[in-house]
Formats: C-alpha cells, sequence, structure tokens
C-alpha cells in the first residue's frame, strides 16, 4: 500500500542524523558550490509541494530575478522558482537558486517588495553564507564526493547517501546569524536600488512580517531572524539611497497576482484535504482535492494525493491516471514520479514501476521510500541483488518509524541468505 503523502512530507527532509563536525576547512570551489546547489533543486521543490504551475508566473519571478543577478558581482548560474507552498518563505541554495513561495508572493502588495525578497536571497548567495556554513561543518573531501555523485547518476554508497540528506536538511533550515542577516540586507538594498527600485519595499516586507508574527510565527522568520536594530540599519540604508522617480509596481506584477488570487481558493481546498487525510477522513479528502481541481486542474498536489487515495481503495488504473497527469504537469515533482511508481507496483506493473521510481531517484537519492518499492519490484523479478541494495538504502535513510520499515528489514534478511 502507498505510504500517507502526509507522512512523506513531513518525514522528507528530516531522515537523518546531525551533521557531524570536523576541524579541517576549506574553500569549496565555485563550480562545486554551483553543482551542489543544483543538485538539491528537486529536493526543494518536493519539500515545498513542487512548482508553481503557471509559466507566465515562473517567467516573471525569473526575468525580474535575473535582472538583479545581472548586476549582482558573482557570476553564477543563477535561477529562480516560484513554489507551491503557501507558507510565506523565500530561501536560496548555494551557487545560484532562489526560491519564492505562492504564499509570500500572495502577501505582497508590490514588485519593489518582490524585488526586496530576491534581492535579499542574492545577498546570501553572494556573500557565500550557504558555502561557508559547510565548509565550516563538513571535510572538503566528503562534500566533493556527496556533490559528484549526486550531479551525477545518483549512484551513492548507503554511507553517502545519508551524508547526502543531512546537507539536503541542513540547507533547507539553514538559520542565519544577525551577521549575515546584515550582510543580505546591505547587499539587497544596494543591488535593488541600482536596478532603480524604491528600496522602501524592503519596509514593507519587514513591516508585513512583524504584523504576521503577532498571530503565528512565519517561516521566514524561523531561518531570518528579524530583530528592531536589523530594521533600523536597513530604514538608514533605505535612505541614503532612495531618489525620486524609482519603481514601485508594474501591470506586470497586478496580473501576476491576480492570477494567484484566482487559484488561491484550489489551493484551500487542498490544505484542507489534506487535513482530512491526515485524520483518516479519506472519503472526505476525495472531495476535497476533487473541488480543488475543478477551479484549478493543474493543481498537481492535488493530482497526487487523488492518486493516493484511489490506490489505497483498489481503485489502481483511476489513480494510475491521477499520478500520471501530477507528472505531466510537473514532471520534476518527486511525488508525481514517486506514486506513479508505487501505483505501477500495486497494479503489478514492476518493470514500470522501477522504471519511474528510477526516475523519482535521480531527482532526489535520499528519499527512502523510493528504494523500498524498488527493492519490492526488483524483488518480484527476481533480480535479488538489486532489490538487497535497495532495502539496504531504504533502510539506512529510513527515520525509524515508516511503515514498511519492519518489512524492509525482514526482506534485506532473507535475500541475504540466498
Amino acid at each position: 500500500m502507498i505510504r500517507t503523502l502526509t507522512i512523506l512530507l513531513a518525514f522528507f527532509l528530516l531522515s537523518c542524523a546531525p551533521l557531524s563536525e570536523t576541524i579541517q576547512h576549506a574553500i569549496l570551489p565555485p563550480e562545486e558550490e554551483i553543482r551542489l546547489g543544483k543538485s538539491y533543486i528537486p529536493s526543494a521543490i518536493a519539500e515545498n509541494e513542487g512548482l508553481y504551475p503557471d509559466e507566465e508566473v515562473q517567467s516573471y519571478v525569473r526575468e525580474l530575478g535575473m535582472k538583479l543577478a545581472s548586476l549582482a558581482p558573482r557570476k553564477l548560474p543563477y535561477r529562480f522558482f516560484v513554489v507551491n507552498s503557501s507558507i510565506q518563505n523565500a530561501f536560496a541554495l548555494p551557487g545560484g537558486p532562489v526560491f519564492i513561495t505562492r504564499g509570500l508572493l500572495l502577501m505582497l502588495e508590490n514588485e519593489s517588495e518582490l524585488v526586496a525578497v530576491l534581492g535579499h536571497e542574492l545577498g546570501h548567495t553572494n556573500k557565500r553564507h550557504h558555502a561557508r556554513y559547510l565548509e565550516k561543518v563538513l571535510g572538503l573531501s566528503l562534500l566533493l564526493r556527496v556533490t559528484t555523485a549526486l550531479i551525477g547518476d545518483g549512484s551513492l554508497s548507503s554511507q553517502l547517501l545519508v551524508q547526502a540528506a543531512n546537507i539536503g536538511a541542513s540547507l533547507l533550515a539553514l538559520k542565519f546569524s544577525r551577521d549575515q542577516e546584515r550582510e543580505a540586507d546591505a547587499f539587497g538594498v544596494e543591488i535593488v536600488s541600482r536596478a532603480g527600485y524604491d528600496p522602501e519595499g524592503f519596509i514593507g516586507v519587514f513591516e508585513k512580517f512583524k504584523e504576521i508574527q503577532k498571530e503565528r510565527p512565519p517561516a521566514w522568520l524561523s531561518t531570518h531572524p528579524l530583530p528592531e536594530e536589523r530594521i533600523r540599519n536597513v530604514s538608514r540604508e533605505v535612505k541614503k539611497l532612495k531618489r525620486p522617480g524609482m519603481k514601485v509596481d508594474s501591470e506586470r506584477f497586478r496580473r501576476v497576482k491576480r492570477k494567484l488570487l484566482e487559484t488561491k481558493r484550489s489551493f484551500e481546498l487542498y490544505e484542507e484535504g489534506k487535513d482530512l487525510y491526515s485524520r483518516g477522513e479519506k472519503s472526505l479528502a476525495l472531495e476535497k482535492f476533487r473541488e480543488s481541481l475543478r477551479l484549478f486542474e493543474r493543481n498537481q498536489m492535488a493530482h497526487v494525493y487523488i492518486a493516493v487515495i484511489l490506490s489505497e481503495m483498489g481503485r489502481n488504473e483511476e489513480a494510475l491516471r491521477h499520478a500520471t497527469r501530477a507528472v505531466e504537469i510537473d514532471p520534476d515533482l518527486l511525488w508525481g514520479r514517486f506514486v506513479r511508481g508505487a501505483v505501477l507496483f500495486n497494479m503489478g506493473k514492476f518493470e514500470g514501476s522501477i522504471e519511474e521510481l528510477e526516475e523519482a531517484r535521480r531527482l532526489v537519492p535520499t528519499f527512502p521510500d523510493t528504494y523500498y518499492y524498488m527493492g519490492r519490484s526488483y524483488e518480484a523479478l527476481g533480480r535479488y541483488r538489486e532489490a538487497l541494495i535497495s532495502y539496504e538504502n531504504a533502510i539506512r535513510l529510513a527515520k525509524g518509524d515508516e511503515v514498511w520499515l519492519q518489512d524492509a528489514r525482514r526482506r534485506y534478511e532473507a535475500l541475504r541468505r540466498i
């Protein structure tokens, strides 16, 4: 049976031990920093429920980000993504990738606030905050072995898989120091101003986060602390660089914002469905997900959850159609690939299951459930050596509370005796 997506999403990047400290400290070469960031893009997308499925929205943020990035001193292969999470957050990976959530975009009121967010994240990248952290806690040799394997064919040993999971979890939850935030702010204010945007957008963003904080701590503040001193420092810089006629907003921003508002209810219904599913109310959850799709058919994670529920009900042909549609909408989304592979396994289509699960493994080599289902499919085909390796990887990466873990251990021990 397919493991519940609620558990999958909660577990995904938390299934690893803490990073080990090391006294070695060396500079990560820029090309390796780029490779590292690129290898974790699918993980970041999966953790944030896929890409927002609208090319106009994606291209708008991408073009805006590249306009800022063209002024940055570090010449990197910058990439910008809008991810589907309703959580208000933005973050970067080493070497160029920058992400902003649908939830944060909905919160922003004008283009100057959006460029402020993007400029700040570019500041972390240009000041090498992620890379400096990894250089401090990992030996360069290990880091290079992991990144080389991740960007290659994904054929990591079990030990390197665990280390890769450690790195990914740390990067996506990295908490910056006050000094690092000060550096990123100063960089952002300067680059936004040089691009002709009103840096007052920074103040607008800070005020919004402060207001939200009264009700609940936003995700962005958990990794980007916002003490009063930081606000005062940015305000001083804004006053120095603010000039008459700087750009505040655009019709394109307003059009993109309208698009996001039009699909908001679909994603709200999706969130309601997730909550119902987590409480075991699958039929009601299924209704919510279907209603979500009626409002916005390209809601790929609603398709994923419907596939899971239908497969659990034994309706695998229908489940496969929804899993396939999720893959069509978002080919690089782990959840669509994984669920499609698991449904094919449930249907006894083991070769097809392996093919799809290999795609899931290529995207995110550190997700243990993929290896369990690969092991089951290999075992069913009599390919015992591949099954043994798959089970070993699943067991090494497991957190400990997986529903399949005991079965994986039993099958692993049985295959070792063959």
